[in-house]
């Protein structure tokens, strides 16, 4: 049963993060946390299932090593465009 919950829990998680991704769309900042919200849950499904299969938890090491370097790629974009543009929003800039 509390495996149960478990799985409930991270499942909001992602449904959760993927409504906030795809509804606030205006900041670059928010779309980033979005984003990472959505790596956490998906994180603590690969825990919940790697530790009900008693599988070695290296693999979660590996997934950890690349959510950061995703999240310092996104924080280098978002002070690049901060720089650039004064401001992280969508819409004041040309995507051409």
């Amino acid at each position: 049963m509390m495996v149960l919950s478990m799985w409930i829990i991270v499942l909001m998680m992602f449904i959760l993060g993927n409504m906030i991704f795809i509804s606030k769309h205006k900041h670059l900042l928010i779309i980033l946390l979005s984003l990472e919200f959505i790596v956490l849950s998906i994180f603590f499904f690969m825990m919940i299932f790697f530790s009900y299969i008693e599988y070695d938890m290296y693999m979660l090491m590996v997934f950890l090593l690349f959510s950061v370097c995703e999240g310092a790629l996104g924080l280098s974009i978002l002070v690049s465009m901060i720089r650039t543009h004064g401001n992280d929003y969508f819409q004041s800039f040309s995507m051409l």
